[in-house]
């Protein structure tokens, strides 16, 4: 099968709806799905955060992204903090577990990798 799947950066994503790991008031989120492979164990997408401090776990799968616009302050349990911006590259493999404050809205292209 030969399929191009294609969202531009500036793609409207679905809802904006309250982020559920938030420790900031009305912080939000948005998220396009773009693909998941057979069985889910791959997908890819677009997502958008408000400004505002949130806790993230990666327990069952890796995460890879890439930022589009924003910035974002992510620290791991326990490691240092990273300020990332656009055109920044992030990792979280499975077992990962940190903190993200977003100083303003970021937007990322994710892939996200199924462990279970």
């Amino acid at each position: 099968m030969n399929t191009v799947l294609h969202a531009a950066s500036a793609t409207a994503l679905g809802d904006f709806v309250p982020k559920p790991t938030s420790v900031s008031l009305g912080q939000l989120e948005a998220t396009l799905q773009v693909w998941e492979g057979k069985g889910g164990s791959v997908s890819t997408g677009v997502w958008e955060c408000t400004p505002g401090v949130f806790g993230a776990v990666r327990d069952d799968h890796h995460e890879i992204c890439v930022l589009l616009s924003g910035s974002v302050t992510v620290t791991p349990d326990g490691g240092e903090p990273a300020l990332l911006s656009a055109g920044d590259l992030l990792v979280m493999p499975q077992g990962w577990s940190g903190t993200w404050e977003v100083h303003e809205t970021v937007r990322k292209v994710y892939v996200v990798v199924d462990c279970a």
